[in-house]
This record gives C-alpha cells, sequence and structure tokens, in this order.
C-alpha cells in the first residue's frame, strides 16, 4: 500500500455552468474555488472522478 502512486488534482476551470453530477464530483474531491489544490491517492475510484471533470482540473503525479 506505502508504493501507491498519489495525484495532485487543482481545480483551473469554474464549475458554474456544468452538470450537477461534475459539481458534487469536485465537491466529493474537496475541492473549492478555483486554484485549489488537493493530493489523492490514485485508486481507480478517484481516477475515475478525475475523469469525470477532466476538463475542469489540472492532474500531477506526485
Amino acid at each position: 500500500m506505502a508504493d501507491m502512486k498519489k495525484i495532485r488534482v487543482t481545480l483551473v476551470k469554474s464549475v458554474i455552468g456544468s452538470l450537477p453530477v461534475q459539481r458534487k464530483t469536485v465537491k466529493a474531491l474537496g475541492l473549492g474555488k478555483i486554484s485549489s489544490s488537493v493530493e489523492r491517492e490514485a485508486t481507480p475510484s478517484i481516477l475515475g472522478m478525475v475523469r469525470t471533470i477532466s476538463h475542469l482540473v489540472k492532474v500531477e503525479e506526485i
């Protein structure tokens, strides 16, 4: 488990005008305002969430 990769997800676009599912996904990841970042384990569920909102975020591998 210690060798699990981590990613940093940064919100770069506003959620205004996006679908309610996408807004909930942004909130579930812990992102709030534009430029807010979170570090998460790169699990399949997190990667799926990131894929859902890929047009709103920037992803970096840590």
